[in-house]
């Protein structure tokens, strides 16, 4: 049986398996115990098992004291704005992400809106392996509400950051790929409230996927012909719970999640200069743009609460992660599509580009992604190792091991969850990305 993946910020595992309605009820139980007075608001990203957990979470929160705010399906993001919206205490959104669909999974938002930081998130993971948890007697549980409206707030933060008028004229033909994730339930009012002729692919959030959801070249082989042949200028392709965005162009090409942030990074800093962050294992392609407009740029460890507090930290005006999740503070602390798919139709119409040639003005890098088998006693030793290797680079044991040269960077970092570790390189040259994560195999591997 798989092991149910706990994180700071949330848990994830199989439904049924790992994450049973017993877990929810007491992880929900445990944020509840430490987040501040108020009511909670629960979303879900649209698979089968959404409702059946959400029912679950609600009546654990109740059972505790607190009351709810039943906001259906919903995107991630868009969770994180209702959150704000409502002044609510925190928010829980049901959603295994990019995962199959047997798995589910539940993330924690704060008060703030945003994904809860590594500090709290460690707080909550004591409390709920603990496993105390203060039921409340009958006349003092809490109450469920629904949540009427759960678009309204986060299309109007959309929309305040782009010239609506100048993209409303230019009448873009538009495929949106929700694969029947909770994508769709704000990705077609945005586009139409923007002037596009939208094509849809998987509108009805039945969590019943089209194609394995992660949004990789791979995986939307079908989406790629689907594009050309609904003359569409540009594909727009979400992960289920619509935090995510990769591109296709005119052409059918996959421009790929990395092209999203980048793209979004130049656009933004065509009219506003400020700093810009992303993760450590985000391409170098956004770090290139701050330098090409002269602002600050810094990375952060990998996962989007470490970007929004690098983001916090340094006043980013942007920031994000190259998994194609741009975070616009102006909308919220959150990786969102829907800002993804705004700042490129609005660069495509500022410009009067395709979007072919927007990513094709980009720095241009190739990267290649490995796994390579190690048992965690060893990784302190092999990182050491790695290091004395490669002495001729920088590095950086920010996130593991991060080693820099001119001409690109190799990333190496220990799963969490198994007893492999994970190597990213990205180069100019495919071919000199390949050789560094062959020899970082062979080091790893005499360690």
């Amino acid at each position: 049986m798989a092991e149910l993946i706990i994180s700071v910020s949330g848990l994830r595992g199989i439904v049924g398996e790992t994450l049973t309605p017993e877990v929810a009820i007491r992880y929900a139980a445990a944020f509840s115990a430490l987040a501040p007075q108020g009511t909670f608001v629960i979303t879900h990203d649209g698979r089968a098992s959404g409702e059946m957990l959400r029912r679950a979470i609600e009546a654990g929160l109740q059972a505790v004291g607190r009351d709810t705010a039943d906001a259906g399906v919903a995107a991630t993001p868009t969770t994180g704005v209702l959150v704000r919206e409502l002044r609510a205490a925190g928010g829980i959104q049901i959603s295994a992400s990019h995962n199959p669909a047997q798995y589910n999974g539940l993330k924690l938002f704060s008060h703030d809106g945003r994904v809860i930081p590594a500090g709290p998130g460690k707080d909550v993971l004591e409390q709920y392996q603990s496993g105390d948890v203060d039921w409340v007697a009958h006349d003092r549980l809490g109450a469920s509400y629904e949540c009427t409206d759960s678009l309204s707030a986060h299309l109007a933060a959309v929309l305040a950051t782009i010239d609506v008028e100048r993209i409303r004229s230019r009448r873009f033909r538009v495929l949106l790929d929700s694969n029947h994730g909770a994508g769709s339930l704000l990705g077609r009012p945005l586009l139409e409230e923007l002037g596009c002729m939208v094509t849809v692919l998987g509108e009805e959030p039945s969590g019943q996927f089209a194609h394995t959801p992660e949004p990789t070249a791979e995986n939307l082989a079908g989406v790629l012909a689907a594009v050309t042949k609904a003359g569409a200028q540009v594909g727009f392709c979400q992960d289920p719970d619509a935090d995510r965005l990769a591109v296709i162009d005119e052409s059918g090409r996959y421009l790929g999640e990395e092209y999203t942030l980048a793209m979004c990074v130049d656009h933004v800093l065509r009219q506003t200069k400020g700093p810009i962050v992303a993760n450590c294992s985000t391409s170098r392609m956004s770090q290139d743009l701050a330098e090409r407009y002269g602002v600050d740029f810094q990375r952060s460890a990998v996962g989007e609460a470490n970007v929004v507090d690098a983001m916090l930290e340094t006043g980013a005006v942007f920031g994000g992660e190259g998994n194609g999740g741009p975070i616009d503070p102006h909308v919220g602390m959150v990786r969102d599509s829907f800002v993804g798919m705004a700042q490129l139709l609005d660069a495509m119409a500022a410009r009067e580009l395709p979007i072919s040639q927007l990513a094709d003005g980009l720095p241009r890098y190739e990267i290649v992604k490995t796994r390579i088998s190690l048992a965690k006693e060893k990784v302190s030793a092999a990182l050491d190792a790695l290091e004395q290797h490669f002495a001729d680079a920088t590095a950086d044991r920010l996130d593991g091991l991060r080693l820099d040269w001119p001409r690109g960077w190799l990333l190496v970092r220990a799963s969490n969850t198994e007893p492999i570790v994970r190597a990213v390189a990205e180069a100019s040259d495919a071919a000199e990305a390949t050789r560094w994560c062959r020899e970082a195999a062979e080091v790893l591997g005499s360690v």
